[in-house]
């Protein structure tokens, strides 16, 4: 019988939100790769955006939301990094000041008094069912359509830029 007089460890890592940016070559399976990464591995994605950035090199960017401890979230920076089509992997998070934006549709079916309730909101956010902002900004926008008609949302996905002189 084995014996001890250290307490058994206890690691008690908290789930953490990442935004991940991801530079890869612009052709076909690519995005497939990446995805099954993730599906393979269990790791699920909140949020994913892509397109090209770079015509001439062909390269896009892949905007990846997620969540895991910080043990999971390495592992996950790790894998993508080397994965063939990709150039760069940068933790939006981590890596210093950046801008995060959504872009979202709302469609409500409103009558009398509550489209006009409907129209003062969407003014009042700036938006005229088309709003574009911090993904909690839509959340409220959206949470306060829901009694006015609210119809339908589509929501584009995170993307995301480091602020400041230097490129990703």
């Amino acid at each position: 019988m084995n014996t001890t007089h250290y307490p058994a460890a206890t690691i008690s890592e908290q789930v953490e939100t990442h935004t991940l940016s991801v530079l890869v070559d612009n052709e076909p399976g690519v995005l497939a790769r990446v995805i099954g990464l993730f599906s393979g591995r269990g790791y699920n994605i909140d949020s994913l955006t892509v397109s090209e950035t770079e015509h001439e090199k062909h390269l896009s960017r892949i905007t990846i939301v997620t969540r895991g401890t910080p043990m999971v979230i390495e592992q996950i920076k790790n894998q993508l990094d080397r994965l063939v089509p990709v150039h760069r992997v940068v933790d939006m998070t981590v890596a210093g000041p950046r801008i995060e934006r959504e872009l979202a549709m709302v469609k409500v079916r409103g009558k009398g008094e509550h489209r006009m309730e409907a129209l003062r909101l969407a003014d009042a956010f700036r938006a005229v069912f088309e709003i574009t902002g911090a993904s909690d900004k839509i959340e409220s926008f959206v949470a306060l359509m829901i009694p006015l008609g609210l119809v339908e949302v589509s929501r584009t996905g995170i993307v995301a830029i480091g602020r400041g002189p230097e490129g990703m």
